[in-house]
């Protein structure tokens, strides 16, 4: 019986992390990558599984364990009719169809119906099977029915599992229509499996209430209970929803931070989210490997240093280490309270609400209202903040006092001073040298600490005096490393921030450590980084110069706009830019010139480039250069046969496509071979390095491809006897398309 109800759980769960990948990859081509997208899909999907468990509490709740299960069984068959999931949809289709008849700049009400008529169905009901089986079994005869929360271990095995299958089984071997029957067919076994449990779970709640195997294994239990030397916190519910939402933000908080300022790998994500399933195993154990006590202690000598590297924005690999156990040992304590604390089974399905809740309001917290309000990525900190405030007390009993707040106040006010002393006071009036950036960043972060950890056996002071540290940061600018920055913003897409470099001369905009675009205020003219005059794209421009000449040129990807350097009088110069900040900074002329400046007459279309150049004339461009593979997140869709086939049809007959495959972690020359081939085209490819004068005057090594339909395309650029580009070699990889793809495959050996 056990077994039964512990193998349906994993399945249920299972299906439930894998429908969120499947169902984002069918409607990107559809739909883009714009924020507004993004963010919709992710309301959808926590929103969906909100009301999947207030589904299980309410139904449980008014129609009692002899008729819900037969109601489940009811939605599940309904629920079937959605399978497999097909582009094909009626639902979808018509909202696909409605999307390209209009120009709408909102497109999230549509993702949402679209999704809805996609996966809507099966994911609401799938979402309720992990609350509805552990309740079910309550009623049973089991000897550890009287305590169910154990499944719940069980639950995030099958979430871990599929996200690790997915990824590295399914996605790089299977196609998106393949992959939606493998989901149906499981879907079916998860029905199988509900049919047999709810029939177990009617029986036991039909059967006669005194048995004396059940009180036998009641009474086993509370002796065992009994013997817990901590006293058992009472339930609240409340505290279950802000010991869900504060390791959901962590989770988002530590992924977008390692991801952009540290180590930006593709398929990292996945590191973080299994550690936090991680947590949820250990937490909800039968036998939990350590208490939430035993981790309280643990926590303040993990969040200290990381707290103090974090607000130094430490971008060495390591440091990532740190980040990620901390982000662990936190989740684990929070989860491990919330087993602690949990209520009665006949509560249960009200406690998986309440915990699923805090789940959303912390995903929400960082996905949709830290980006419109904060300019950097603040909610990590303050992350890490909250959780100080939920660890346990050294001393079982303390309660919050209002001295800790004040405790939290002064030493503002001491850091602050100490910044100043130290960074500004003692080199004026000593004359003494100052100290390296660096070095005075983590003497006054580290000093108030450390009196931070000082207080760490009181949780309400030791959170007030993290926040205190973190102000102070903020406040003072002190976590800036030396730098001149000049402007720090923030959008959907992360954290932008331009800063000067060396003696002020370059001007640079960032994106964490992914460098998008330089100028040289001493040549304000000349393109730099992977543009640069005598690297490959600048050898594209120069000697298709007169073929461009009164043309159009199509450019994905902005950047600082240092392409526009190229355009010459009469030319028409279009960038396709998907993030608006972007789009203001390269256009603010305090800090680029290059749009200005330029020759052409220049224009910028701001949404996903897929959507909008497809409503481009076809032929209109004689050159389209393709720059948006440069950091880890690549945008796939705009990698696929069926992109590439796009690009081409909005080219001229002797038009020539750029593609930009810079990237540290991944190889994409072969990808795009292989698709230059399946489309009939032919494919030169050029590696470039830099000596170390053009690495001072702002080179950077670059890898460029371009594609034409024969050789007349290339006519002066490639294919003559002295030129820099090289026939591509053929690839025996196979293609990406809208319904396939596989990141794995072009990851770098050795990297």
């Amino acid at each position: 019986m056990r077994a039964l109800y512990t193998a349906t759980l994993f399945v249920s769960s299972f299906l439930l992390f894998l429908v969120q990948p499947l169902a984002g990859k069918i409607i990107l081509p559809a739909f883009g990558g714009a924020p507004a997208v993004w963010s919709a899909t992710l309301v959808f999907f926590q929103a969906v599984l909100l009301l999947g468990y207030g589904y299980a509490h309410l139904s449980i709740s008014k129609l009692g364990l002899k008729r819900q299960p037969w109601v489940h069984m009811g939605v599940l068959l309904v629920s079937a009719l959605a399978l497999p999931f097909a582009v094909s949809n009626p639902i979808f289709r018509s909202v696909v169809d409605r999307l390209a008849g209009s120009d709408t700049s909102n497109p999230a009400p549509l993702v949402l119906l679209a999704l809805a008529g996609l996966v809507g169905l099966p994911f609401f009901a799938v979402s309720a099977g992990a609350p509805l089986l552990q309740r079910w079994f309550a009623t049973t005869s089991d000897p550890r029915a009287k305590d169910p929360y154990f499944l719940y271990a069980a639950s995030n095995i099958g979430s871990m599992l599929a996200l690790i299958a997915y990824p590295v089984l399914l996605e790089p071997r299977m196609t998106l229509a393949a992959q939606s029957w493998i989901w149906a067919a499981l879907y079916g076994l998860l029905f199988v499996g509900m049919v047999l449990c709810a029939v177990v779970a009617i029986r036991a709640a039909k059967a006669p209430v005194a048995e004396a195997a059940p009180v036998e294994a009641v009474q086993e239990e509370v002796v065992e209970v009994e013997t817990t030397p901590a006293p058992r916190i009472e339930y609240s519910r409340l505290r279950t929803v802000l010991l869900g939402a504060v390791p959901s933000s962590l989770l988002t908080g530590v992924t977008t931070f390692v991801t952009a300022n540290i180590a930006p790998v593709p398929l990292l994500w996945v590191v973080p989210l299994a550690l936090y399933l991680l947590t949820f195993i250990l937490a909800f154990a039968g036998k939990p490997i350590f208490s939430a006590r035993a981790l309280s202690r643990t926590l303040p000598l993990i969040l200290c240093p990381l707290v103090v590297v974090t607000l130094m924005e430490n971008t060495a690999a390591p440091v990532s280490i740190l980040h990620l156990a901390g982000f662990f040992i936190a989740a684990w304590m929070c989860h491990a309270r919330l087993n602690e604390e949990r209520p009665e089974p006949a509560r249960l399905t009200e406690f998986y609400f309440y915990m699923s809740l805090g789940g959303v309001i912390g995903g929400a917290f960082n996905g949709l209202f830290a980006p419109s309000v904060f300019n950097t990525l603040l909610e990590y900190p303050i992350a890490l903040v909250a959780v100080a405030g939920l660890k346990l007390p050294f001393k079982v009993g303390s309660k919050f006092e209002s001295r800790d707040l004040l405790y939290g106040a002064g030493l503002f006010l001491g850091a602050v001073l100490l910044i100043f002393a130290i960074g500004d006071w003692l080199p004026r009036f000593t004359g003494m040298r100052p100290l390296d950036p660096q070095v005075r960043t983590g003497i006054t972060l580290g000093v108030p600490t450390i009196l931070a950890f000082v207080a760490s056996d009181r949780p309400w002071r030791f959170s007030a005096c993290l926040a205190a540290v973190v102000a102070a940061a903020f406040v003072t600018g002190v976590n800036n490393g030396g730098q001149r920055v000049l402007l720090t913003r923030r959008s959907f897409f992360g954290e932008h921030k331009v800063a000067t470099s060396g003696t002020g001369r370059f001007v640079r905009l960032v994106h964490g450590n992914t460098l998008h675009g330089m100028q040289d205020k001493k040549n304000p003219t000349r393109p730099l980084t992977y543009y640069y005059p005598n690297g490959p794209i600048g050898q594209v421009f120069t000697q298709m110069k007169p073929r461009l000449q009164g043309k159009r040129v199509g450019l994905i990807g902005l950047g600082v706009g240092s392409l526009a350097a190229y355009g010459q009088p009469g030319e028409r110069m279009t960038f396709f830019e998907i993030d608006p900040l972007v789009v203001q900074i390269s256009r603010d002329t305090g800090l680029f010139t290059f749009l200005r400046d330029s020759k052409a007459d220049v224009d910028i279309v701001l949404g996903d480039a897929r959507l909008t150049l497809g409503r481009q004339p076809d032929g209109a461009f004689s050159l389209l250069a393709i720059d948006a593979f440069s950091s880890d997140a690549i945008p796939v869709h705009l990698l696929t046969q069926e992109a590439m086939a796009l690009y081409m049809r909005k080219l001229t007959p002797d038009g020539i496509l750029a593609v930009h495959v810079s990237n540290r972690y991944l190889d994409l020359n072969p990808i795009v071979s292989a698709e230059a081939k399946a489309l009939g085209l032919i494919c030169y490819e050029q590696t470039d390095g830099m000596t170390t004068e053009e690495e001072a005057l702002g080179k950077t090594a670059s890898s460029w491809m371009i594609l034409g339909r024969d050789a007349e395309a290339f006519k002066g650029v490639a294919g003559a006897r002295g030129s820099y580009w090289n026939l591509a070699e053929e690839s025996d990889m196979r293609p990406w398309t809208d319904d396939f793809s596989n990141v794995f495959s072009v990851f770098r050996q050795g990297d």
